[in-house]
């Protein structure tokens, strides 16, 4: 599949088989906060008011982390920035159970808020398989490492309440069981990478960068992805509004999925159902998230960012009604709702994360890159944390539609921008030859 996927060199298969296994580890400690983090809350707290805190939380550190992961990357390579990443996140996986047996709030907020640098990793680690990756077939190397998440990421929620059991059984409080497998999962993906990501590949690929001269991508070929509306056929994109349309989409994707999904295991406890069925539907929502990648990845290199872009703000569209009319017991409408949901994402994520990458060279990527997704991050900040209170001053319909019309509606705008600077500019280039 590696060698299909990418059409390249052994480097570039060993970088995505490593991180293959990586993502695999990883995915089930990602799943942790999503599934019981908002459940945890409304335990300690009392509340359902502030049950969307916890994803607040940890996507806030998710942010700070993505900075700082982007920073030592920049600095480091990919190898010392992702290792830190998943080691910081599993310490905080530990804090979670600490504070949860003490009883202690405000350590929870603390102890979220270091866990977010799980996920903003596991995220990071979709651009070191696009580094070295030909354009032609960047969106799928930057698939293969988004479906790897799969495993674990539908595992993990399945896993909710044998490990709560277990964790129980040990003398732990209820809800902690996912953050003891979150803190296990970060811990041997951080220490899979440290050790076997050679040769690094940003540094590899700035090491390949000199042949060509300043400014150019060493990858770049004649394949139909170098000659998108995402990129002039001179192979030079124009890289303030490419990184701005590639940020925006994946900033809407991320504000309307977190908004939804943070709220749905709520929900579905308040009409009966338990712990399980919350988990199933959440590890139908995360396989839905990464794994049609493969899928979204052939779309954005045959087609563009900019059309997968309109294409998810559809599907985020179709999720949101399927949610908001869903009757309240029916557990199959919010398992397609969710899906829908996580499908809208991840072509939301791969169509910008492509063009964020097309529009970088090695030398700024990985700084650029983490800073994009702190911003990323704030936006699913703010939909955790909004969630909270819109559920409990009106309804979860009125959450999951609204969230669909927003990204509709902003995909749609973005993307005609888009497509009219892409015209100006091809208009341009014509008048100058």
């Amino acid at each position: 599949m590696l060698s299909d996927q990418t059409g390249s060199s052994p480097e570039q298969r060993r970088i995505l088989a490593v991180l293959v296994v990586a993502q695999v580890l990883s995915g089930a400690g990602l799943a942790a906060g999503i599934t019981v983090g908002a459940l945890l809350a409304q335990r300690m707290l009392g509340t359902t008011g502030l049950a969307g805190l916890p994803s607040a939380l940890f996507t806030l550190g998710s942010a700070l982390a993505a900075l700082v992961v982007g920073a030592v990357s920049q600095s480091r390579g990919r190898r010392a920035g992702l290792g830190l990443g998943y080691a910081v996140g599993a310490l905080g996986a530990v804090g979670v159970v600490v504070a949860a047996a003490a009883d202690d709030v405000w350590l929870l907020f603390l102890a979220l808020f270091v866990y977010g640098a799980g996920t903003a990793t596991n995220l990071q680690a979709r651009y070191a398989g696009a580094d070295l990756a030909h354009p032609s077939r960047r969106g799928r190397a930057i698939s293969t490492v988004l479906v790897a998440t799969t495993i674990g990421g539908v595992v993990g929620p399945n896993l909710a309440a044998a490990t709560d059991t277990a964790a129980v059984g040990l003398g732990l409080p209820p809800l902690t069981g996912p953050f003891v497998l979150a803190a296990l999962a970060y811990g041997a993906a951080s220490i899979v990478l440290t050790a076997l990501l050679r040769p690094d590949p940003l540094l590899h690929s700035r090491a390949r960068q000199p042949a060509t001269g300043p400014g150019t991508d060493t990858t770049a070929g004649s394949g139909p992805a170098a000659l998108t509306a995402d990129t002039p056929a001179n192979g030079q994109v124009d890289r303030s509004r490419a990184v701005f349309a590639g940020a925006t989409t994946m900033v809407v994707t991320q504000l309307v999925m977190v908004a939804i999904m943070t709220m749905t295991p709520v929900h579905i406890l308040e009409h009966g159902h338990g712990v399980a069925a919350a988990g199933m539907i959440i590890g139908i929502h995360v396989a839905a998230m990464y794994l049609p990648s493969p899928l979204s990845g052939w779309v954005v290199d045959r087609y563009g960012s900019t059309p997968a872009a309109v294409l998810a703000g559809g599907v985020l569209l179709a999720a949101g009604l399927t949610a908001a009319f869903a009757p309240d017991a029916s557990l199959l409408a919010l398992a397609v709702a969710l899906a829908l949901l996580g499908v809208g994402w991840n072509l939301g994520l791969l169509s910008g994360t492509t063009a964020l990458t097309s529009a970088l060279d090695p030398a700024n990527r990985a700084r650029t890159q983490g800073r994009v997704d702190v911003t990323v991050a704030l936006s699913g900040a703010a939909g955790g944390l909004g969630s909270g209170f819109m559920v409990a001053t009106t309804s979860y319909s009125a959450l999951a539609l609204t969230g669909g019309l927003i990204g509709v509606v902003a995909l749609t705008v973005a993307a005609i921008a888009e497509r009219q600077r892409s015209r100006r500019h091809s208009t341009a280039r014509a008048a100058g030859t």
